[in-house]
């Protein structure tokens, strides 16, 4: 087989020249970069597992309860007929990675996103407690199988696929809550199939990827690192290489170099094999780690750090980074407009929800003595506490008849119930067709939700000519 390729900015780093896949093992690296990185991988997962052991208002903090047809968010009750305010939450997620792309390039790939911060600090860390670090993990691989070597890769392996079980038993637990995941877990894999199904297709992908798969999602699959080129330009901050300090590469006692010993440090500890060097790259999801490794090579040999460092194009070519330009003042005004459109449409949201539509069949009724419209009013009860409620129609001329929904109504908690309105006009005052409003009051009349329907019926003149 063929040696590791040589980092080549033209080519993926993690392809031999004879297609083969080379399998990287990023070095160990400490530094400042480096440690807030894993505080906030950890923070990350603490508040992935959490989520749904936290109770508010008697719900999970994050409960998307798909069966129930309720969504919990943080105590905030949204039923399924609210679910048009998730686009809000969806492009408010995209419009805000536009714009810390555009000030700060692929800061949300290296420090947030959720395969770097499970692969870098959940399955690399397990990898390095059973096999050593990158030196004796490539000595491994190289290395003829033996029971030593057999050892450490089955109990990665199964530390692998406990791990991924884990999580996508949390996953799930997003959507049928704690209490009842560890109901299913209690019973037979039948009772609940199609939960025990995802979970087992759900841990595979997830171990598939963690396990092997790994930075090839971010260079094959995920758009996100083709986009950069069009969400970024010369004054975003990216991790970069100052070649004007460090060329002509060479050694430390070498006299008329650079700064940069060739040392290959950053490509060692780069997790996507990349060398930085060779400039802004697809493959480079913002880490850092070539950083840390560089600036501790510097100050091993009492130079400067920040050879490679955070900052812009313009910056490492010595101009001054514009932070104010057309794209960071477009994408300010967009979220400023998105938040203000969802700040609004969340205050409209009621405890309560109703609607009234005409019954299935003849939109009305002829009899004898008068003309019918029959309606359904469907009152659906959002909140986990029981409401009372009533309608009214405070407009219905004193010739309508009602009856049906007249009283109260009383819901529990996340309930709905639907009751029949019927309205009904004498034939000999019925003269068209005419609006009536329809208000419905929740909770001794502590809020009002109102809708309105159309009385409709024949011609006034048939009914005359009938009469006749």
């Amino acid at each position: 087989m063929s040696t590791a390729p040589k980092p080549n900015i033209d080519s993926v780093t993690t392809i031999r020249d004879d297609g083969s896949r080379f399998f990287l093992h990023p070095a160990d690296v400490k530094g400042f970069f480096t440690r807030h990185r894993r505080w906030t991988g950890l923070v990350l997962i603490a508040i992935y597992l959490s989520l749904p052991w936290i109770n508010i208002g008697g719900h999970p903090a994050v409960f998307l309860d798909i069966a129930g047809r309720r969504f919990h968010l943080f105590g905030l009750v949204l039923a399924f007929q609210d679910a048009w305010l998730l686009f809000f939450a969806i492009t408010g997620l995209g419009f805000s990675l536009f714009f810390i792309t555009a000030l700060f390039g692929r800061l949300w790939c290296g420090w947030a996103c959720p395969q770097t911060v499970f692969l870098e600090h959940v399955y690399r860390r397990i990898e390095r407690w059973i096999e050593g670090d990158a030196v004796q993990r490539r000595k491994l691989d190289a290395a003829p199988w033996d029971s030593a070597k057999a050892t450490k890769r089955i109990g990665k392996q199964v530390a692998f696929i406990v791990v991924s079980l884990i999580i996508s038993h949390l996953f799930l637990a997003y959507y049928v809550s704690i209490p009842e995941l560890w109901s299913m877990m209690h019973q037979s894999p039948w009772e609940h199939w199609s939960a025990f199904l995802f979970v087992f297709i759900f841990s595979g992908i997830i171990y598939f990827n963690f396990a092997w798969f790994r930075e090839q999602l971010c260079i094959v699959i995920c758009p996100y690192g083709r986009l950069q080129s069009a969400l970024t330009d010369d004054n975003t901050m990216v991790i970069g290489y100052d070649a004007k300090r460090g060329e002509p590469r060479g050694k430390p006692a070498q006299s008329g170099v650079g700064d940069c010993i060739d040392c290959n440090r950053c490509v060692q500890v780069c997790p996507t094999g990349i060398d930085i060097r060779q400039g802004l790259q697809l493959e480079c999801i913002g880490c850092a780690a070539c950083i840390d490794a560089c600036d501790s090579v510097m100050t091993k040999l009492k130079r400067p750090t920040g050879l490679v460092r955070y900052d812009s194009l313009e910056g490492l070519e010595g101009r001054k980074t514009k932070w104010l330009r057309p794209r960071t003042i477009l994408y300010s005004l967009l979220l400023l407009a998105g938040a203000s459109v969802a700040t609004y449409a969340i205050s409209t949201v009621r405890p309560a929800s109703f609607l009234v539509t005409r019954m299935t069949g003849a939109p009305y009724i002829v009899s004898d003595e008068a003309v019918r419209n029959q309606f359904l009013v469907r009152v659906v009860n959002k909140q986990d506490v029981s409401q009372t409620f009533r309608i009214a129609l405070p407009d219905l001329p004193e010739t309508v008849d009602r009856s049906g929904f007249t009283g109260s109504l009383e819901l529990g908690p996340l309930g709905e119930q639907v009751v029949p309105l019927v309205l009904q006009v004498p034939r000999d005052e019925y003269n068209g067709r005419f609006h009536i409003q329809v208000i419905l009051y929740g909770n001794g009349d502590a809020y009002e939700l109102e809708r309105q329907i159309e009385f409709v019926g024949p011609d006034p003149r048939l009914l005359k000519d009938d009469a006749q």
